[in-house]
């Protein structure tokens, strides 16, 4: 499969794994905005969040519960965090694959763009 999560998940390139369970992947960005920038990602491939089926709907709520776990992990749980998923080209979205950005670490901006 072309996709870089997917070969990330399956072992065939590099990363940091910080958290895996039969559902999700998280490891830490390649190119941080923040002092702390981790990826949260479904092991299974969902291009986007516009694909998630209604089964798949809880899938979000355990990638914000994990973002939760690693950011008290890393330490930013009480000082504050940003969770964001972008959603297509216009949206931002780089990779084809559902992710969650967790990004803290320091002061953030207000702005989201």
């Amino acid at each position: 499969m072309d996709c870089i999560f997917c070969q990330i998940i399956a072992g065939k390139l590099p990363s940091e794994i910080l958290y895996q369970d039969e559902e999700v992947f998280a490891f830490r960005d390649i190119s941080p905005q923040a002092p702390t920038h981790l990826v949260i990602i479904p092991k299974k491939h969902i291009p986007s969040l516009i694909d998630l089926t209604g089964e798949e709907l809880p899938l979000i709520g355990h990638m914000v519960d994990v973002a939760y776990k690693l950011a008290q992990k890393e330490g930013i749980a009480e000082s504050g965090y940003r969770l964001a998923i972008n959603c297509g080209p216009w949206g931002g979205q780089l990779v084809p694959h559902l992710h969650m950005h967790l990004i803290g670490g320091r002061q953030l901006s207000g702005r989201l763009g």
